[in-house]
């Protein structure tokens, strides 16, 4: 069953959607194709300012090349997409990106094992990997070391990347992708790979982050209900690159949604603002 989600209506003289100026991320019947595979089909998405997005689905859903059509990575092969106002294959991407913060496994693997913590992070202000001749005010080490703080890993800050565990990794990305100030911040299974205590710990941070009204509009892709934190707005399902549901969390997190997305019969269970889903 589809919840209800009101997307603004295009203006059929211009392809624009009517009140653009309110939106930071709107696609309109996308579709993407790669080597004669549908990675998604006929999607439709809009994301206001002050929403949190988590994008739930399983394996092959289409939920990284979504994101990867946010952080104005990818071009989609039908349909439009706008971020941030600006039309993806219309623009400088390489000028929109500086708007977007973005992190993912590719990013993971571009990074220099023997890069320094901090360097990692304050780098982002130049669009760089890696650290080389760039030149850095006390204002810019002092925000990413800010951020680190923020995320608890502080002390890692004169450590190389190489030597951090997945979470202080993951933590540290996200502080990356935090440097600019971006109006748009996009997540890709950041809990991946975690054990119980890092996840749980990422978790609450993010948590605190998506629950501060100055943070940017979020999206964070994930395959499973326990890592959706607390502070979250809206949903997005996805199966086999469509969408199955989309809306407010309340709405759309229904165990009959979730069993139409995995494919299987699951009863999703709540507590406080924490989910959990398991098979009937």
């Amino acid at each position: 069953m589809n919840a209800a989600h009101d997307t603004p209506r295009d203006d059929a003289s211009t392809g624009q959607p009517e009140n653009l100026e309110d939106l930071v991320v709107h696609a309109s019947g996308v579709g993407v194709r790669r080597g004669g595979n549908k990675l998604l089909a006929d999607l439709d998405w809009s994301v206001e300012l002050d929403e949190r997005w988590v994008i739930l689905g399983p394996n092959g859903a289409g939920k990284t090349t979504l994101l990867k059509l946010a952080a104005a990575e990818l071009h989609p092969t039908t349909g439009t997409v706008h971020v941030l106002g600006e039309k993806i294959g219309r623009t400088d991407v390489f000028e929109l990106r500086t708007r977007i913060g973005f992190t993912s496994a590719a990013v993971n693997s571009r990074v220099p094992g023997d890069e320094k913590v901090r360097d990692v992070v304050v780098s982002a202000g130049y669009a760089v990997m890696g650290r080389w001749r760039e030149r850095y005010d006390e204002l810019d080490t002092e925000r990413a070391d800010e951020l680190l703080a923020a995320l608890g890993i502080a002390h890692l800050g004169t450590r190389e990347y190489g030597t951090l565990s997945e979470g202080e990794r993951k933590r540290t990305l996200i502080a990356r992708a935090q440097m600019t100030d971006p109006e748009l911040l996009l997540l890709d299974e950041p809990a991946a790979g975690l054990d119980l205590g890092g996840r749980e710990d990422l978790v609450a941070r993010l948590s605190e982050l998506a629950l501060d009204p100055d943070a940017p509009a979020m999206a964070l892709v994930t395959h499973h209900v326990e890592e959706i934190p607390p502070g979250f707005t809206h949903a997005l399902l996805l199966a086999e690159g469509r969408t199955v549901a989309a809306g407010l969390l309340d709405d759309v997190l229904t165990a009959e949604n979730l069993s139409a997305t995995f494919g299987q019969d699951l009863v999703l269970e709540r507590s406080g603002d924490r989910f959990f889903a398991r098979r009937r």
